[in-house]
């Protein structure tokens, strides 16, 4: 009989011819990949009733089987491949399959060009299945990143004829009104740290220490907690460098000591001077970006003044920190003063327009810490401007934000008229926010007698 039957016979007698079907093809196929060797392929065609069924010689099938065979080697050179790779990265292929152990911190490792990391987790998913991040948005410096002083004075604007017409202060301050920011001297970023709910900031210069150590025996008296638990009051100066060259290096070590004594001071390096008060309004506006981003409150004012803590917190009980708080002794509509003999003189060049945006007096104001933090990045899309409070209300209308008007925020004091009793008056003191302008030994006066025994009728008379 044939092979096939020889394969059912006596199998003691003789070996059958038993073709070695390879294990990829299914029965569909003819054998063709692996046979014995005393088996020709001529002798396959034509047989019929194997273990198969019928089979028949069929070219095209036996070309389909090829292309199986083909394809399989391919597929099973690729699986080795991925193993190959698998070793060299020196794990197991239990590990490959395995789900991905939880992350674990580690440093940022190396971007590639695009500026994104390669997430391994997300290598083979559908880039259809990939959710893209969202982008965060930008963030400042986490520290104080202006390191040196360079400041070149702009030579462009010394050749035109109405730069030529202005007071040598002006022309000073045009020429260098491109230099924004200046290196930190003494820094104190802590004083942000913790639940800080009202942060009081003085403008000061560096000759006046009888005026701080004043503030901070009175209303500049920090705490570590108000009532309601609503968090810290800390207090900081704000000053520059002594305006004579002379004077610069006593006065600066005097300084140094005086801020290892209190820690309290914020200095940067340019001169203190009157059109120089806008470069520190901007200068604490960035520090504040930078380093307090829990600040609920600031209080800003000059070192002159009187300020009433209570009746601040008290005020402060109905706003929240998200709100756009910006409130103080408000002026609207105020007008450019052109007098050259007074201290606020603007030349018409340097500001055309006949009326300012409302904004509150620089003696004194509150303001929201979310809010300070916008009024930074408005300020920086403003070239600065000589006299500081009318600058922030620029910076207000840029964020289309109006400042509120308050009673108790005097900037020139209770009563217009200097002789007036009612500025030396402790009972009016008592019921204000902020009164303008007392001397260090009127503030510890004023001080005593508004926190001492005093008895103020319901009704006062305005004199």
């Amino acid at each position: 009989m044939g092979w096939l039957a020889g394969g059912l016979g006596n199998q003691q007698k003789s070996p059958p011819e038993v073709v070695l079907i390879d294990s990829w093809h299914s029965p569909d196929c003819i054998p063709t990949a692996s046979w014995r060797s005393d088996t020709s392929l001529s002798s396959l065609r034509g047989k019929k009733k194997s273990q198969f069924g019928d089979v028949k010689w069929d070219p095209l099938r036996e070309s389909l089987c090829l292309k199986k065979t083909v394809y399989k080697s391919v597929c099973l050179s690729l699986a080795l491949l991925v193993a190959v790779t698998v070793f060299q990265r020196s794990l197991t292929p239990n590990q490959f399959l395995q789900e991905p152990p939880p992350p674990t911190p580690e440093p940022q490792k190396a971007q590639k060009s695009s500026g994104h990391l390669v997430n391994p987790n997300s290598f083979w998913k559908n880039p259809k299945d990939v959710v893209a991040p969202t982008p965060a948005a930008p963030q400042g410096p986490q520290t104080w990143d202006v390191s040196t002083t360079n400041c070149s004075a702009n030579v462009n604007l010394t050749h035109q004829p109405w730069f030529q017409g202005l007071e040598p202060h002006f022309r000073q301050f045009l020429t260098y009104r491109h230099c924004r920011y200046f290196p930190m001297l003494l820094n104190h970023p802590e004083k942000c740290g913790g639940h800080v709910h009202l942060l009081v900031v003085v403008k000061s210069i560096i000759t006046q220490h009888d005026r701080r150590e004043a503030i901070r025996q009175t209303w500049g008296r920090e705490q570590e907690s108000v009532s309601g638990g609503r968090g810290a009051i800390r207090t900081l100066f704000l000053l520059g460098t002594a305006s004579k060259q002379e004077e610069r290096t006593h006065y600066q070590q005097l300084l140094a000591y005086e801020d290892r004594l209190y820690g309290d001071i914020l200095q940067w390096d340019f001169l203190d001077s009157f059109f120089n008060l806008t470069l520190k309004e901007i200068h604490f506006l960035k520090w504040f970006d930078i380093y307090c981003p829990n600040v609920q409150f600031i209080f800003k004012g000059d070192d002159d003044v009187f300020v009433n803590p209570t009746n601040l917190l008290e005020f402060l009980a109905d706003w929240q920190p998200r709100e756009d708080l910006f409130v103080g002794d408000v002026l609207q509509h105020a007008r450019p003063i052109r007098k050259k003999d007074n201290k606020y003189y603007i030349p018409g060049v340097l500001y055309s327009k006949a009326s300012y945006p409302p904004y509150a007096g620089g003696g004194g104001f509150l303001m929201a810490g979310g809010l300070a933090r916008r009024l930074h990045h408005a300020c920086d899309t403003l070239e600065l401007y000589p006299i500081d409070d009318v600058f922030l209300g620029m910076c207000l209308e840029v964020l289309g934000v109006q400042p509120t008007a308050h009673e108790g925020f005097k900037t020139f004091g209770i009563s217009r008229n200097r002789n007036s009793r009612m500025n030396k008056e402790p009972c009016f003191f008592r019921s204000m926010l902020v009164v303008h302008k007392l001397l260090p030994a009127e503030l510890l006066a004023m001080w005593g007698l508004v926190h001492g025994n005093l008895t103020c009728s319901r009704k006062l008379q305005l004199l």
